[in-house]
């Protein structure tokens, strides 16, 4: 704040010889002021003695005060007010907020930091990692060959191809690519507590049977019988057509069984293909246990509807079948490489068939010493 060249006294002290009778050409050349600055000192302090001029002076200065705090905060609420909509969360955010008060409002760093609350030193952050564009690159193609993929399946994929890069850098990057798999629906919250059903650790220990209905481009409507190993969790048999009745069902289980083995168990739902004569002489002639679930719980049959989920996300949502071949030589190739190369969460991130391999081969290791015994005994 500028220094003024007189005090309240010293100006009192000329207007007093101004009332005196001294001219007031005589007093300006005295004090070295001009005419009209006496004058003004006249107007402003006219009549008052020291101690008002002094008050008038501290009110004056608090007046000042005020309106520029006034201001100050008329000035933070038109800022916040630029800011409306816009979610603060994070340097990034932050960094974008300043910049754009500093565009928009010709705000100083120091004020605008002020505003959004946030630190100097993170607003003049400027990154040192590397760009890593070839494994930006890598990330992009495999995740707009696997759309429906998250970072954790494209980590392991990655892993895979031998990126020794941690999840935590891919997740990274896979935000900055803007590669979020965005959700097609809210999944319902189950209430309560489930009792897990008990099934042994093996290969066709129980298989479980549903349906998925889609529709060709021309509109022409067709269904799918998923056949999935609730332990291993195979896709067995993925068989598409425009009509399956349950002497068809029929005829794919025997094909099945030829190929695989015997289940000790088939669960299904209570629908007619399953229901018919057809299928209840075929599971008492082949001696199959078969459970039905309850009306209107699905989850009872949870294994082949999480499957038929995955199914209609990763495939149905994303194609279009031109006729019922290509729908039978696309869902053919996705159950390949469901079995085959897509990472099961609920397996530890491997395929399935290594996952069935993995339990064969541990059911082999643990016959072989009984076995022995059964020799030497």
């Amino acid at each position: 704040m500028k220094r003024a060249r007189f005090t309240e006294e010293q100006i009192i002290a000329v207007l007093r010889e101004h009332e005196a009778g001294a001219k007031t050409a005589d007093l300006a050349r005295k004090h070295g002021i001009s005419e009209a600055t006496l004058y003004n000192w006249k107007a402003r302090y006219g009549g008052m003695d020291v101690s008002e001029a002094k008050r008038l002076k501290q009110l004056e200065d608090e007046n000042a005060k005020l309106k520029k705090l006034l201001a100050e905060q008329m000035l933070d609420a038109a800022a916040l007010r630029e800011l409306l909509g816009k979610k603060m969360v994070g340097p990034a955010a932050k960094r974008e907020a300043v910049a754009h008060l500093r565009a928009v409002m010709g705000l100083s760093e120091r004020r605008a930091c002020s505003i959004v609350d946030a630190d100097r030193k993170m607003v003049r952050y400027r990154s040192c990692r590397p760009p890593d564009l070839a494994l930006r690159t890598q990330l992009r193609d495999l995740a707009n060959e696997r759309r429906r993929f998250g970072y954790r399946r494209l980590f392991v994929l990655l892993r895979r191809d031998g990126e020794p890069s941690g999840i935590n850098r891919i997740y990274r990057l896979y935000r900055e690519e803007g590669l979020t798999v965005r959700k097609r629906r809210v999944r319902r919250r189950a209430v309560g507590t489930r009792a897990p059903i008990l099934v042994e650790a093996k290969a066709n220990a129980r298989w479980s049977l549903d349906f998925v209905h889609d529709q060709l481009a021309c509109g022409r409507r067709f269904r799918i019988l998923n056949v999935v190993d609730d332990v291993t969790r195979e896709c067995l048999a993925a068989i598409p057509d425009t009509s399956i009745s349950g002497r068809r069902v029929a005829r794919e289980l025997t094909g099945l069984i030829e190929r695989r083995g015997k289940p000790d168990m088939i669960v299904s739902d209570h629908g007619t293909e399953f229901t018919s004569n057809a299928m209840l002489a075929w599971a008492q002639e082949n001696r199959v246990t078969w459970h039905f679930t309850a009306p209107g719980k699905p989850m009872q049959n949870g294994f082949c509807e999480s499957f038929n989920g995955r199914m209609r996300d990763e495939l149905l949502n994303e194609s279009l079948f031109f006729g019922l071949d290509h729908a039978r030589i696309r869902i053919a190739a996705w159950a390949d490489d469901y079995n085959l190369r897509r990472p099961h969460s609920a397996l530890g991130y491997i395929p399935p068939a290594a996952y069935a391999a993995k339990l064969t081969t541990a059911a082999q290791s643990r016959a072989k010493p009984a076995e022995a015994l059964t020799a030497a005994g």
